[in-house]
């Protein structure tokens, strides 16, 4: 049969009966026809999870067709060997077999005389990298190889395949990284080529290089990404996401592209692929509603399947971005009764994790502090890594300190004070200095003296106030450095665009917390945030504005 009405034909067919039962009808057929059969059948019978039906390696036609392969492997064309041996790999052949070593030893062979077109080292690269422990020297080979050729003439596909197989060689970072110049030079101007899992693999392979310095390539790379959001497979996004965070990049239409497909593709998405969108939402403080509201529904729908790591990372993204979805209510029902269930299948430091994030939005685990609080816990924790480290203390000390502060009724075991920091670390939401600095000149307008307000105040409660004034019972202006007779203090937060999510008026939760704590403990807050005084143009404005703020009756 003519190979063209042949392929045609075999493209028709769409169950392994089907083509067994057509290549039982022909006499006669070429070794590209035999092994574009053997790929047709790799696509119709592996799907993510493996081979669907073993039985087929069992098939008599399927079997002559690899005893010729076996056999004749010295006669067969350079693409007849190689597709031959992607399709065995891809139906998961053992590669010890006396098949796959024929067809193996026989690449290598070739590889060695320089053989092989770019589209065919290619081919064998990626049949080696499938398998489950590749040949390093041969992948080696090939690269070496593929350096002789012409790159400026490389496919997308060769391309992509060149950096893969550089992420397995180059064990030393120096190493090829001439090629890799070249391969990243050559890349730029092809990005638009580049389909959704080239652009994917050469991210990933850049992230594992640790090619930092490829500021214009990742950046093309990053946006052309946006365009093929809702094409990636579950495994390719995963890779993109890794790779904007990363690289620290952060590209407007690409989380505009994620607002629309998560949405929509959320129940079909395997939960690692959801955790890992939270995680970028979470490091880049975007909140993005769209994305947790359809989160939160998810986990009310499927959290009993979810793992423990998976249910901390969905959850977690709530309390750092300060954020309750409209379902906020069923959402930690859920919570609850998934923590009753499976609380002891929690790491400990998973577990303290989720449940201090729980209360910066004022959802408070009542039920679940004794055992956070138990010295076996504290034990626990501290025998795993990072161990009872300032962050930890800080978690616990928060956790505590809310629960005295917001839950009187709470009756439970307390913190041991050893346990408990004497101030919170909050590397976050440090303080903008420029904007403090801003504040203080418009203070001492108002004010006329320096006396009368004190900045970066350590308190008695694990807080610092950024400014803080003190009245007397008449609402006159103490000297900060006054003890007696101090009726009330104002802590005046200047909160910086650090202390909110990213382009939003939204404070995050360790801020917020902050707060509503510093309130609790006596003092009256003033909030004084960066959208309100950026424009105030001279400090006599600035003062203005503040006098309007912190004194609106006097």
């Amino acid at each position: 049969m003519d190979e063209q009405l042949f392929f045609k034909k075999l493209n028709n067919l769409c169950t392994s009966k089907e083509i067994f039962d057509f290549l039982s009808s022909l006499e006669v057929m070429s070794d590209t026809m035999a092994s574009g059969a053997l790929q047709k059948i790799s696509e119709v019978e592996v799907d993510g999870s493996g081979l669907k039906n073993p039985a087929v390696l069992e098939n008599e036609v399927f079997r002559a067709l690899c005893l010729q392969f076996e056999f004749e492997s010295s006669k067969l064309s350079n693409s007849g060997l190689l597709n031959a041996l992607q399709a065995l790999v891809t139906l998961r052949i053992d590669p010890q077999s006396t098949l796959m070593a024929s067809l193996l030893s026989e690449s290598e062979e070739r590889l060695g005389k320089g053989q092989l077109t770019v589209e065919n080292l290619c081919g064998l690269g990626e049949s080696l990298l499938e398998l489950k422990s590749p040949n390093c020297a041969l992948l080696e080979q090939i690269v070496n190889h593929m350096q002789e050729k012409d790159i400026e003439k490389w496919s997308p596909r060769e391309i992509a395949m060149v950096y893969k197989i550089l992420q397995v060689t180059a064990t030393e970072r120096k190493q090829y990284q001439n090629l890799l110049n070249r391969l990243n030079s050559v890349t730029l101007p092809a990005v638009s080529q580049l389909s959704p899992n080239f652009a994917s693999v050469i991210l990933n392979s850049l992230v594992v290089l640790c090619q930092t310095q490829t500021v214009a390539l990742v950046t093309a790379l990053c946006k052309h990404s946006a365009k093929h959001v809702p094409y990636f497979t579950d495994y390719e996004l995963v890779n993109v996401l890794d790779a904007f965070l990363y690289f620290g990049h952060r590209e407007q239409s690409f989380t505009e592209a994620l607002e629309t497909h998560v949405p929509e593709s959320i129940l079909s998405m395997h939960p690692q692929t959801v955790c890992k969108v939270m995680q970028y939402c979470c490091k880049k403080v975007i909140l993005s509603k769209p994305i947790f509201d359809a989160v939160a529904e998810s986990f009310i729908s499927n959290a009993d399947r979810l793992t423990t790591d998976q249910i901390a990372g969905y959850i977690i993204p709530f309390g750092t971005l300060n954020y309750l979805p409209p379902s906020a209510s069923s959402l930690f029902r859920k919570l609850e009764t998934v923590l009753h269930t499976r609380l002891s299948h929690f790491q400990p430091h998973t577990l303290l994790n989720l449940l201090h994030s729980c209360v910066l939005i004022q959802r408070y685990p009542l039920n679940f502090l004794p055992k956070i609080f138990s010295p076996y816990f504290l034990q626990k924790l501290q025998a795993q890594p990072p161990g009872l480290n300032r962050v930890v203390t800080s978690q616990l000390t928060q956790l505590f300190l809310t629960v005295t502060l917001e839950c009187p009724l709470y009756e439970g075991p307390k913190l041991l004070p050893k346990y408990q920091v004497k101030a919170f670390p909050m590397p976050h939401s440090s303080c903008d200095v420029h904007l403090l600095k801003r504040v203080k000149t418009g203070l001492l307008y108002l004010l006329k003296k320096r006396i009368y307000f004190a900045s970066e105040v350590s308190t008695p409660y694990f807080y610092a106030v950024d400014i803080e004034i003190k009245l007397d019972e008449e609402g006159f202006v103490l000297p900060v450095a006054q003890i007696e007779e101090v009726h009330k203090r104002i802590a005046l937060c200047v909160d910086g665009r650090n202390r909110f999510c990213a382009n939003s008026h939204n404070l995050l939760g360790e801020e917020a917390i902050k707060q509503r704590h510093l309130q609790l403990l006596g003092y009256e807050v003033v909030q004084i945030p960066f959208f309100e005084i950026e424009s105030l143009e001279d400090c006599r404005k600035m003062a203005e504005y503040l006098h309007k703020k912190i004194f609106p009756h006097t």
